[in-house]
């Protein structure tokens, strides 16, 4: 009996498992649901190195604020190419106003970007947290019966607010929307 849980123990990590398997299925599932719409992409934006803003941000004024690396504007292609071999070649994309969040809408390439306040970061200004989420709230209801995959990039935030998850960078977190009711249907990592 020992020797056949030796070689077991020896072959076990070269046995196929169907974790791998499952979060393929599950991501395809994912993938599927945003194509078929009652659903919507939120997306935090690329890398941008840091936390928060620096002193003296404006929202209309790139060179105040934490943006995008380079790693982070290749991420932002490298996910919107994602979306295409996925089927999704083209969506309704909305974009918080701050230039990271912009820049990775933008890269996405996946059509017209729409900035919209109700996706800026409230980071720094925990009071605006509930005026921003039933704002967002209200974009995504009004928008995501549309004849396109709704993707929304945003912020950690603003997106664990409205998902209860922390996601990482470029990560997609795919949520169902039924009425003003979201719930979620999962997440789609996106690594650097």
């Amino acid at each position: 009996m020992r020797p056949l849980l030796l070689i077991l123990a020896l072959f076990a990590p070269l046995l196929p498992t169907t974790a791998h398997a499952d979060a393929a299925t599950d991501e395809d599932a994912l993938w599927a649901a945003l194509r078929t719409g009652g659903h919507v992409a939120l997306m935090r934006h690329a890398l941008a190195p840091g936390t928060g803003d620096p002193a003296g941000f404006r929202v209309n004024d790139c060179s105040t604020q934490r943006n995008l690396s380079a790693a982070g504007h290749t991420q932002a292609r490298a996910i919107g190419e994602r979306f295409r071999a996925n089927g999704i070649a083209a969506a309704t994309v909305f974009s918080s106003q701050w230039c990271r969040a912009l820049d990775t809408a933008r890269g996405l390439a996946l059509g017209e970007v729409t900035p919209d306040a109700a996706l800026n970061s409230f980071f720094a200004d925990r009071g605006e947290e509930a005026a921003h989420t039933r704002a967002a709230r209200a974009l995504i209801a009004a928008q995501a019966s549309a004849d396109k995959p709704l993707v929304l990039v945003t912020h950690q935030v603003n997106i664990t607010t409205l998902s209860g998850v922390f996601p990482a960078s470029g990560e997609i977190i795919v949520m169902r929307v039924e009425g003003d009711a979201l719930s979620l249907a999962g997440r789609i990592r996106t690594a650097p």
